[in-house]
C-alpha cells in the first residue's frame, strides 16, 4: 500500500482578524510547488470565518466548488440567482462554468462558521454555470461510506462535472472499514475531519490528510470517534 500522511501543521496558512483558512494545497498568497493539487482537486481548504464577515462578491470560472459546513451556518448569494444558507450538515456545490460572481457570508451575530471549501477542476469547460445544496449529516450512518458528490444525479447527493467521487464516513471507537476504488487509474485523498484512526502504519489526527495510490483496496480504523472524507479522483489519464 502507498500512502503518504499529511500532517495538518503542514498546511498553508492565512490567518485574519475574522478569517482563519488552512490551505491543503497552494491557495491565495500561499504557494508550494510541491502542493499543486491532488488529481483533479485542486484546493482543499478548511475555513473559519467570524460573525457578521465573508468574502463579498468575487469572480470564479471554470472549476466545481464543493462546501460542507461543519459548525454554524454560511449565506451564499450568486450572479445566477442562487442563494440559500447552509447550516451545519448541510453541503452545496457550485458549478462556475463560463464564469460566476458570489459571496460567502456569515450571517450569525454570534456563531463563527467552520466549514470545508473543495475545488475540483472540471471534464468540460463553459458550461453554464449551476448551483445546488442538500443535507449530508442526515445520511451518514456509524460504519457505513456514504457516497455524497459523483458524476451522477441522485436524488440526495450532489452532482460534479467530473469524473471524481466524494465518500464520507462516521466511525465510532474501534470501527475498521474498506474502501474499494473503481478504478486502477485512481487515488484517494483522504481527510480526517475529527478525530483519531489508523491506516496502515500511519496515525491520523484531526486535519491529517493522505495520498493513497497504487492501490485497488485500503483500509482504516477509529482510535476514537471520527469523521473522514474521502475523495477518490483520476491521477493518471
Amino acid at each position: 500500500m502507498t500512502i503518504v500522511r499529511i500532517p495538518a501543521e503542514t498546511r498553508g496558512l492565512t490567518k485574519l482578524v475574522w478569517l482563519t483558512s488552512h490551505h491543503s494545497f497552494s491557495f491565495g498568497e500561499y504557494y508550494n510547488p510541491k502542493k499543486m493539487g491532488f488529481g483533479k482537486l485542486r484546493v482543499l481548504n478548511e475555513d473559519t470565518v467570524a460573525p457578521g464577515k465573508g468574502f463579498g462578491m468575487h469572480f470564479h470560472d471554470n472549476m466545481e466548488i464543493v462546501t460542507f459546513v461543519l459548525q454554524g451556518s454560511l449565506e451564499h448569494k450568486d450572479s445566477t440567482g442562487g442563494e440559500g444558507i447552509l447550516k451545519a450538515g448541510q453541503m452545496q456545490r457550485m458549478t462556475a462554468g463560463k464564469g460566476i460572481q458570489h459571496s460567502e457570508f456569515n450571517p450569525s451575530k454570534a456563531e463563527p462558521v467552520h466549514f470545508l471549501q473543495i475545488w475540483i477542476t472540471p471534464k468540460v469547460e463553459g458550461v453554464e454555470p449551476e448551483y445546488e445544496q442538500k443535507e449530508f449529516a442526515k445520511l451518514l450512518k456509524p460504519g457505513q461510506l456514504t457516497l455524497l458528490v459523483s458524476p451522477q444525479r441522485e436524488e440526495d447527493g450532489l452532482f460534479i462535472h467530473q469524473d471524481i467521487r466524494f465518500s464520507m464516513a462516521r466511525m465510532d471507537k474501534g470501527m475498521e472499514m474498506t474502501y474499494t476504488l473503481s478504478s486502477e487509474r485512481n487515488g484517494v485523498y483522504a481527510f480526517l475531519i475529527e478525530g483519531k484512526l489508523k491506516m496502515g502504519e500511519e496515525l491520523f489526527s484531526a486535519g491529517d490528510a493522505a495520498e493513497v495510490t497504487r492501490e485497488k483496496q485500503f483500509s482504516f480504523t477509529a482510535i476514537q470517534h471520527s469523521l473522514f472524507l474521502l475523495i477518490e479522483t483520476l491521477i493518471n489519464s
